[in-house]
């Protein structure tokens, strides 16, 4: 039990959790603290929710209309050269809270943040490896999307 107070205490401090206490744990309440670091459930919060109301939605700075950063951009115009028109998004610079949570939420340091079914994909730079390297088009299509790039690959061999 120690040891998992250690692991737990560490984890606290580093940012992993966010919720920091100095001094002892009362008694009762090491469970407390272990379920808030450990629980992956997403149904348990309202990012949970967001992520799974779409098959594909995005945290972004801007809107997919005025992106504003270079790497929102990358994304919005992966998903566009894929036809992938119908996704949510969500401006983090509208919301710090949203902005901090969903970097917590996903133990991921940056933004923009992807995710298909409810699941973490990446940010821009595992997105444009998955559009470089065929991937994203096989993960579309197991989301029901089919990929614009292979209406456009079957017109460029009729040529």
């Amino acid at each position: 039990m120690n040891h998992l107070f250690r692991l737990s205490a560490g984890l606290l401090r580093s940012g992993t959790a966010g919720l920091y206490r100095r001094g002892p744990v009362p008694e009762g309440h090491v469970s407390l603290v272990v379920a808030r670091l450990f629980s992956s459930e997403p149904e348990n919060s309202e990012l949970g929710q967001l992520i799974k109301k779409d098959k594909v939605v995005v945290f972004i700075k801007g809107t997919p209309a005025q992106p504003m950063c270079g790497f929102s951009n990358a994304v919005v115009q992966i998903l566009r050269m894929h036809g992938v028109d119908d996704y949510a998004s969500y401006n983090v610079l509208e919301d710090q809270d949203l902005r901090q949570g969903v970097k917590n939420f996903s133990n991921w340091p940056t933004i923009p943040q992807v995710y298909f079914n409810g699941e973490f994909v990446g940010g821009c730079d595992i997105l444009l490896q998955m559009h470089q390297n065929g991937d994203l088009v096989e993960e579309l299509k197991k989301l029901g999307i089919h990929s614009a790039l292979l209406d456009a690959n079957k017109d460029e061999q009729k040529k």
